[in-house]
């Protein structure tokens, strides 16, 4: 198993996607990149700890690499976009990507130099070494799954879900269905 650590705004749109991408074992929702020990949401979002919302990714390189990881990244979130996405703005919801190896830091790297002639702003993303990670409260994890009536899932991370869905349909994992009965 293989870590990669991503914060594109908010945590909840980047565990939602990643729940569903084949080979990928755990997502967990924290924060990464502040200057706090154990911080909490609301400590977070005041913006003054310096930590970033993240989507703690274990995976399978055997199944997924972790390039492949970074293209569902790169496609479900705006990298040109500084401390922002969409509505979510503040420097938690900063796109960064926390590197485990200098493999995964080239390959970042590498894949911003070959995207940028994509957008017409620079991208960015920034490309730092990983960092202290703190799980952000149960209440966080798996919140798309727990909660699609809730208003900001249905317009905010549907979107991106069925954007996923759409363009890596066969990097999905198999729906679950309910057994018959």
């Amino acid at each position: 198993m293989e870590t990669a650590t991503l914060g594109g705004g908010c945590f909840w749109c980047l565990d939602a996607v990643y729940s569903e991408l084949r080979g990928v074992e755990s997502v967990i929702a924290g924060y990464m990149g502040g200057t706090v020990p154990n911080p909490t949401y609301e400590q977070v979002c005041s913006g003054r700890t310096g930590h970033i919302e993240v989507a703690r990714i274990e995976f399978d390189p055997a199944v997924v690499s972790y390039r492949e990881i970074l293209e569902v990244f790169f496609s479900i979130h705006d990298p040109t976009s500084r401390d922002r996405q969409g509505n979510d703005i503040g420097v938690q919801y900063r796109s960064v990507i926390f590197t485990h190896s200098d493999e995964q830091r080239r390959t970042a790297e590498e894949m911003i130099r070959e995207l940028q002639p994509d957008f017409r702003a620079p991208i960015v993303t920034e490309v730092r070494r990983a960092a202290e990670f703190y799980p952000a409260e149960d209440y966080h994890q798996q919140y798309f799954a727990r909660n699609p009536g809730q208003p900001y899932c249905g317009y905010v991370i549907a979107p991106k879900v069925a954007k996923f869905r759409e363009k890596f349909a066969a990097k999905r994992k198999e729906p679950r269905t309910k057994p018959a009965g």
